[in-house]
């Protein structure tokens, strides 16, 4: 397959700062540009090349070209929702960003469609792929890792993110689903989930989200909406028998084993496969980390476009997370 043409619909700050770019990076071109907004159309087609005749603010245009090998959306859930659902009539195969949907119900609509179609849908998890959470996934899911045991995780944000919108609504769509697919990732199928409430006043909440897996394995996860932006937000840990793995801050990844004790040992050093690893990023390096994971899930997606077989997340996976926020969250 020669250059790869995509068609864009969503010209906001994510896909201008986090995910456009990415495109240029790899043997593919943005072929078609939509946004209903005009003046941010305009600004992001002159921003990544793209000719005037190129963009609409109409994407059921975009959809009828048939130059395209691929449709991607950054717009929102409704949007996300009736653009997939055209794609896969038509047999485009589509990247929508996170949430894919309104709700679980639609969302799980979108992946019958797409099964009985025979239609890639992808989403926007990229939690999955930053360098950090990748590593530590890889470790995990290591045949010498063992049956993960528990998970522990924060994934915070801040008020003012949220303010106008203080029936969290904006935050459980668009902050915490990324958990409810990081996490089922890491540790298999759910059994049970259930959550705590506390808020401090309106627009600052706190959830502990409690896990059961199939696995007999459990988890905690803390999400909230009172922390500083300008502070560490993240953490998780895994932990099996005598051994566990961490992601400090997306970028950071412990992996924690069975040392002996150092005391009294004059001869003591650091034993392969026992002593802990940690992996950090040369952040003096020109060549940069993945650490957001955006570089990657465009990577996957385009791969995915040109026939290669890679595991991506998938609308099936889309829907399985919203209907466990849903519940975890009584929505």
């Amino acid at each position: 397959m020669s250059t790869l043409n995509i068609g864009w619909v969503g010209c906001g700050t994510h896909a201008n700062e986090m995910l456009l770019p990415q495109i240029g990076r790899f043997d593919a071109r943005i072929a078609g540009l939509c946004d209903v907004d005009e003046a941010r159309l305009n600004a992001t087609a002159r921003r990544f090349g793209v000719a005037e005749k190129d963009t609409t603010r109409d994407w059921q245009a975009l959809l009828a070209r048939d130059d395209l090998h691929g449709i991607a959306v950054a717009a929102g859930p409704a949007i996300h929702r009736d653009i997939a659902r055209a794609a896969i009539a038509r047999g485009l195969p589509v990247f929508i960003e996170k949430p894919p949907a309104p709700t679980a119900r639609e969302a799980q609509a979108l992946a019958d469609d797409a099964e009985r179609a025979g239609v890639p849908v992808m989403v926007g998890f990229m939690k999955r792929y930053s360098t950090a959470n990748r590593i530590a996934a890889n470790v995990i899911h290591a045949e010498g890792f063992g049956t993960p045991a528990s998970f522990l995780g924060q994934y915070m944000t801040a008020p003012t993110y949220f303010s106008k919108d203080v029936d969290y609504t904006g935050f459980y769509l668009h902050h915490c689903v990324h958990y409810f697919d990081l996490v089922p990732f890491l540790m298999g199928d759910v059994a049970e989930i259930s959550s705590r409430r506390h808020e401090i006043e309106p627009g600052k909440l706190l959830l502990h989200v409690d896990f059961r897996f199939v696995s007999g394995g459990i988890g905690t996860l803390v999400v909230g909406t009172h922390q500083s932006r300008g502070t560490p937000m993240e953490w998780w840990q895994v932990m099996a028998d005598h051994q566990r793995v961490e992601v400090r801050n997306v970028h950071e990844v412990r992996h924690y084993r069975n040392p002996p004790f150092k005391f009294g040992k004059p001869e003591a050093s650091l034993v392969d496969g026992v002593d802990t690893l940690v992996w950090e990023p040369n952040w003096t390096a020109a060549a940069n980390e993945d650490h957001k994971g955006y570089y990657a899930i465009i990577a996957d997606f385009l791969a995915l476009l040109r026939g290669d077989k890679v595991r991506v997340p998938t609308i099936a996976d889309g829907a399985r997370a919203m209907a466990l926020m849903e519940k975890a969250l009584g929505l």
